[in-house]
């Protein structure tokens, strides 16, 4: 990966750091630029909800989305380990971690997974979520790697906790609550566009997100006007 590309995304992830930023779409936008920089199949963001519990907020494809709600569903998994332990989680060859994970190793290598990485999400010791990582080669990612993946989710948190609206630990809740509550409202419009228009999610997903960045609206308010059928794309 050349270095323009790397300075690049740390730029893009920077860049959004501005009073009323869209904190699902930048969210998406870390899990793809992560697959990109990092070289890996697949990337997701878990955080915590207002009562401390993890939830699905982003992944760069379907079916990283399902994994990491069987991550939630076991309460087994790299994310859940690494948001619990605070430290990062490296599993170069997930054939070694049926007994460790036994239903996520199983899903995770039938989806055409040999390797995940979990990196906490934090700000000194405040841990809000974690980042997970999906190659599909055994040892995909070297330690060099691993840091610059670690550099890039703390560019992500900063992005949520240094946001100008933000000033307490309980406004962040809020905040974080918020994303998750518009994450459910787009999970519907997806499964909307997707039966109207034939498509599969992640195909959904990307006409959505491109119809709001073409009218520069919230990814939740133009999800919300689909949902209840007070608009079609």
């Amino acid at each position: 990966m050349s270095e323009r590309v790397v300075a690049e995304a740390f730029v893009e992830l920077a860049d959004t750091l501005v009073d009323d930023f869209d904190v699902v779409d930048f969210l998406y936008q870390v899990t793809v630029r992560c697959a990109q920089v990092l070289d890996v199949s697949a990337a997701g963001v878990l955080l915590t909800d207002q009562r401390g519990a993890l939830r699905v907020v982003a992944a760069s494809t379907e079916q990283i989305r399902l994994l990491e709600l069987l991550q939630l569903q076991t309460d087994q998994g790299p994310c859940p380990e690494c948001f619990h332990t605070g430290r990062p989680i490296a599993v170069g060859d997930l054939s070694a971690a049926a007994s460790r994970w036994p239903r996520f190793a199983a899903e995770a290598r039938q989806s055409g997974f040999a390797s995940v990485y979990a990196l906490p999400m934090r700000l000194r010791t405040d841990i809000i979520g974690a980042l997970n990582l999906f190659g599909t080669q055994p040892d995909a990612l070297d330690e060099d790697t691993i840091r610059l993946g670690q550099a890039l989710a703390d560019v992500a948190t900063i992005g949520l906790l240094q946001a100008r609206t933000i000033r307490h630990r309980e406004t962040l809740a809020e905040q974080l609550q918020t994303a998750l509550n518009s994450r459910i409202v787009i999970e519907q419009a997806k499964g909307v566009i997707a039966e109207r228009r034939q498509l599969d999610m992640d195909q959904a997903f990307t006409l959505l997100r491109g119809a709001a960045r073409a009218s520069n609206r919230r990814l939740s308010e133009l999800a919300r006007t689909v949902v209840d059928g007070s608009e079609t794309l």
